[in-house]
């Protein structure tokens, strides 16, 4: 059961609203009133991307692409802040463009097509992905755009796609952050047309940290470290009511903005509140900054559970030692039973390659981008013609199949008040489920991810026992 299923929504006497049974506590405040609430204007901008006037003349649903060719856009962010999310995108295109399908060509009522593939990096920066993805729509005459890798980056590229009528497939990014933060009024959301997308959101991390915080003694008070940014905001206003459906109390160390470099002042708020538990949403080198930092003050909470970092290897080398049992959630890796809808590769062969390849260790986003492109493949086959972009647009809406990140179903897509199962679905949007790791010292690399909890997914095994992260 997805996490917050079967849930029906009627206030009792304390004034949250009542579980069906067998509903885990953290899954039912999770409310879209509560999201809204957070996420404010930063997160509107974002969704904008500064491409809304430059595509005003799009025809939407027109073709655009060279009769005899596919083309499809490839938007991550390859440099800057963000990279760690894109550092293994290179080889998962290369491998892509050598299966099957992609190196054969697209077969589509009756024709063949030569695919093209055009990667563009949005170096870690909104307005440059916005650019990029017009020189994508306008130049390149992509088909479809595909794009990965937090809302700095997947809400322009989407927004962009959206208003210029271009079908687009998002990943690696919550889905409330991608979802209302795109709208032109987030308290009145309106379907998207052309923009789809896969991955989890805010309730997920509930169903993947509180049981590890329940395995772990404490006080039940826990330190929040979100910024005042798109995810933040979301997090910020979903995580106190799943905190306290749980009997957890959080602690917000405040909206501070994105590169803050002095940490001292939400320590000290931390420490005064005896926070023995931690978690947070914030960008990678923002929290190697707090991490160090709170270390040396003495803010070492039992459990950290942290979101947005330390999601890849080269994330462990800035902490040393200060990342050992360090929590996180992990949607993909050579653990999950799954393989390629394009040529069978499995979960495993496909880490392997990229670490005989690359030299380096696995990471995450080798299974959702892989998919990116598993998902084109899906709805442009399945369209009469891969050049109309309504009838591709048409046919994401319709994906349901099984690949390389497991079971995804665009058809239905979660409730848009996860805490009101009786709340309309959104269509055009996979749920990916993740299972809680930790950061263990290795055997092969210094700092190895290890599945310590699958509550949300029993499929994958538990390959170790879940320690405090500081004892």
């Amino acid at each position: 059961m997805r996490s917050g299923e079967g849930m029906a929504r009627s206030e009792g006497s304390g004034g949250e609203p009542n579980r069906a049974k067998g509903v885990p506590p953290w899954a039912d405040p999770v409310s879209r009133r509560t999201v809204l609430k957070g996420m404010g204007a930063g997160a509107l901008a974002l969704g904008a991307g500064g491409f809304l006037e430059a595509c005003s003349n799009s025809i939407k649903g027109s073709g655009g692409g060279t009769a005899g060719k596919i083309t499809i856009g490839f938007v991550s962010p390859q440099t800057g802040a963000l990279a760690g999310f894109a550092s293994g995108d290179n080889f998962v295109v290369d491998t892509i463009r050598k299966t099957s399908p992609y190196k054969s060509g697209f077969k589509v009522g009756g024709k063949t097509y030569t695919v093209d593939i055009l990667v563009k990096d949005s170096q870690s920066d909104p307005n440059r992905a916005s650019e990029v993805t017009r020189e994508l729509i306008t130049s390149d005459h992509a088909d479809i755009v595909v794009t990965s890798s937090t809302p700095e980056t997947t809400n322009p590229v989407a927004t962009a796609c959206e208003t210029a009528g271009v079908p687009c497939v998002s990943t690696v990014v919550p889905w409330q952050a991608w979802y209302f933060a795109r709208q032109a009024d987030p308290k009145n959301p309106q379907p998207f047309k052309y923009t789809t997308m896969f991955f989890f959101g805010a309730e997920a991390f509930g169903g993947c940290f509180i049981p590890m915080w329940n395995a772990i003694p404490t006080n039940k008070v826990v330190a929040g470290m979100w910024p005042n940014d798109p995810d933040g905001n979301a997090f910020r206003a979903a995580w106190p009511g799943m905190a306290k459906s749980a009997g957890y109390t959080i602690v917000d160390g405040g909206a501070y903005q994105d590169g803050t470099t002095d940490y001292t002042s939400m320590i000290s708020k931390f420490k005064s509140h005896d926070c023995e538990l931690f978690t947070n949403a914030p960008l990678p080198p923002d929290f190697n900054t707090f991490w160090k930092q709170a270390s040396q003050q003495g803010f070492k909470p039992k459990l950290a559970t942290v979101a947005k970092v330390l999601l890849f290897p080269s994330d462990t080398e800035a902490l040393g030692d200060l990342v050992n049992n360090i929590a996180t959630d992990s949607w993909w890796g050579p653990y999950m039973p799954f393989k390629s809808s394009l040529d069978g590769m499995t979960t495993k062969q496909l880490a392997d390659n990229y670490q005989t390849s690359s030299g380096q260790q696995w990471l995450q986003t080798l299974g959702s981008t892989y998919s990116l492109f598993e998902v084109a493949h899906q709805a442009m086959t399945a369209a009469s013609d891969p050049h109309d972009k309504q009838a591709v647009a048409a046919q994401l809406f319709k994906v349901n199949y099984a690949g390389m990140s497991g079971p995804l179903d665009f058809t239905t897509g979660p409730h848009i008040d996860p805490a009101d199962q009786t709340s309309p679905t959104i269509p055009g949007i996979g749920i990916v489920s993740p299972v809680g790791v930790q950061w263990k010292k290795g055997t092969t690399y210094p700092w190895e991810m290890v599945v310590v909890d699958n509550s949300l997914n029993k499929d994958v095994p538990i390959g170790g026992q879940l320690e405090p992260t500081n004892p």
